[in-house]
């Protein structure tokens, strides 16, 4: 025989063999007891076990003991049933409680009642019925139970345990308690280690602080973080924050959010909007970037100020406002931008810093810094102040440029928020083109004072008095062509005026959001119980104390949110969610806690478009 023949005979061998074991049954359960007896006619085919003393009777299985008060053997059926201190041990990790233990060892499957009480490791069940099958290593219960973990305490009332794994799915009426916070909803899977929680469904997280909602998340229940990807919110004192991706850690009173983000402040009508936020709850403040814009009511109007990046922060009764860099403001009647600004709300002050211009209508304002003034009681801008370099310019109906310019310029609203009036001080300098009611130009004025007072009449330039030491000429069109047409520093910009609240985000390139990679919904097993096949025997036994029907999948019990196909991909993007939370735990130790002056990348899980 040659060698081949030889590892093909080897392999027929082995594969018997393997077969040959497939089929043998299972072992027989191995009983120990102090009293032994049989009584066929009470108890038909049972041998009744009894404990003598406090020496219980001791039954053993594939791996499993168990110890109990009383026991009926069916030895024909290999089932067992065990009464009144019943104790269940599987391996050095898992252990069982209860008043009676149902158990077969052809199946493998145990039923318990009465007080049970489920350990692995750190981790709890107790509930009054419970179903335990060894085969899969699953434990189930139905009708209410409490599962403890070293930070939490969870309540529902279906929970399906994964021994192997961890991990405990419950399904309705779900309750975490901390001492910190208390978390509903309706599907929560909660991995026993390292405690961390996966959300599906409408769900609260409720602390004396902050609320969060969500419809998909996941929670760090032992470091207390996490972050959630729909429909989500987190309330803070009188903050609402909205966004795809929240990211929220409790212990440094911080929350991030990434793409569609709001900010709104329930108590000052306000709200902030971008794609990236940071909020710091202990700081009062919140910083948000990418295509940022803060949106105020005023006298039912609504005020946005956008910039490259927003800062708020202070109390409720007093919140500043910061914009750095492309700083631009729009307003039903007003415009401005600059390179930063400054908005105190308490004092009603504005300041557009650096480079600043504002139109007023028909009005171009610029200066070297551009105040503005809010009554805080009426919310209405009432007075603006220009500082060095002060330049009011309009075009005129027909042709040129009406000019004033002066050191500084003080402006004055009336009730429609329009200029009615502005002073010109320390050397104020005028080109006012001067025309009849029907239009005919009768000259150009072009004078100088110590100051100026100017009123406005339907947002356009009515009347001029030269206060102190006045100067200059009234020029006709033709003289006037001949001298210079615009003051030195003339800059007429009203290309760039902001015509609608959409124009704060003109020439600038087209955002692209961020990419979010989800939580993926979890699959969803078949049910706990199989259904047995033409002739398959039941997982317990004929002498089962269960009534017919109890050991079956209940439609009711079924989770809500899930997929029904097998797919590795759902189990490769845990995984790597897995190892984002581990990354993200070694990183918290090490974050800052002062507000960063660039938008710090907090570690903010990605998913994938479906939500």
């Amino acid at each position: 025989m040659n060698y081949k023949h030889y590892i093909l005979l080897a392999g027929i061998i082995f594969f018997s063999a393997f077969a040959k074991a497939q089929e043998q049954p299972s072992k027989l359960i191995y009983i120990e007891s102090p009293i032994e007896r049989i009584n066929e006619e009470e108890f038909p085919g049972a041998i009744l076990l009894q404990k003598n003393n406090n020496e219980q009777v001791y039954i053993e299985h594939e791996g499993a003991e168990m110890w109990c008060d009383l026991a009926f053997f069916y030895k024909e059926e290999n089932f067992v049933k065990a009464y009144r201190n019943v104790r269940l041990k599987q391996g050095d990790s898992v252990s069982m409680r209860s008043k009676y233990i149902e158990y077969n060892g052809k199946t493998k499957f145990a039923y318990a009642a009465g007080d049970v009480f489920l350990k692995k490791d750190t981790t709890t069940v107790t509930t009054d019925t419970m179903y335990f099958n060894r085969t899969t290593q699953q434990a189930y219960y139905r009708t209410g139970g409490v599962v403890t973990s070293p930070n939490s305490k969870i309540t529902s009332r279906v929970g399906r345990y994964y021994i192997e794994q961890d991990k405990i799915s419950f399904i309705s009426d779900v309750v975490v308690k901390n001492p910190e916070y208390t978390i509903n909803s309706e599907q929560l899977d909660f991995y026993s280690v390292p405690e961390h929680a996966y959300l599906y469904g409408p769900t609260t997280i409720t602390s004396k602080t902050s609320k969060v909602y969500c419809e998909r998340g996941f929670y760090d229940t032992a470091n207390d973080y996490g972050y959630f990807v729909k429909n989500s919110r987190i309330d803070y004192d009188n903050r609402q924050v909205y966004g795809d991706s929240l990211y929220f850690d409790r212990n440094r009173n911080f929350a991030s959010a990434t793409n569609n983000i709001k900010v709104l402040d329930t108590l000052n009508r306000s709200l902030v909007k971008g794609h990236y936020a940071e909020v710091y709850r202990a700081k009062d403040s919140v910083l948000i970037t990418q295509r940022a814009v803060a949106i105020t009511v005023e006298d039912n109007d609504s005020v946005y100020v956008h910039g490259d990046k927003l800062l708020l922060t202070g109390k409720p009764d007093n919140r500043i406002l910061r914009a750095f860099k492309n700083v631009k403001l729009y307003k039903s009647n007003m415009s401005g931008k600059s390179d930063s600004l400054h908005s105190n709300q308490r004092t009603g002050l504005t300041q557009m810093i650096h480079k600043p211009i504002l139109w007023s209508e028909e009005s171009q304002i610029t200066g070297d810094s551009i105040h503005l003034k809010s009554n805080t009681e009426t919310e209405k801008i009432d007075s603006l102040k220009v500082f060095n370099n002060a330049f009011i310019a309009q075009k005129d109906t027909i042709s040129g440029f009406n000019q004033i310019k002066g050191q500084k310029l003080y402006g004055f609203f009336d009730d429609d928020n329009a200029l009615k009036q502005v002073d010109i001080i320390n050397n104020a300098e005028t080109i006012m083109y001067m025309r009849e009611d029907n239009g005919d130009l009768t000259g150009i004025d072009r004078g100088k004072s110590a100051r100026i007072e100017i009123t406005f009449f339907e947002n356009t330039i009515d009347e001029i008095n030269k206060i102190k030491s006045p100067g200059g000429n009234i020029f006709p069109e033709s003289q006037f062509l001949q001298e210079p047409q615009t003051f030195e520093g003339f800059n007429w910009r009203g290309d760039e005026r902001l015509l609608s609240k959409e124009d704060i985000f003109k020439g600038e390139a087209p955002f692209t959001l961020t990419k979010i990679q989800g939580i993926p919904l979890p699959e969803i097993d078949e049910g706990f119980f199989s259904t047995p096949d033409d002739g398959e025997k039941p997982p317990l036994s004929e002498n089962s104390d269960i009534s017919e029907g109890t050991l079956q999948n209940r439609e009711e019990n079924k989770p809500q949110y899930g997929t029904e196909s097998s797919d590795d991909e759902s189990t490769k993007q845990r995984e790597s969610l897995i190892e984002r939370n581990e990354k993200a735990a070694q990183q918290r130790a090490t974050a800052p806690t002062s507000i960063p002056t660039k938008p710090k990348v907090i570690p903010v899980i990605k998913k994938s478009g479906n939500n």
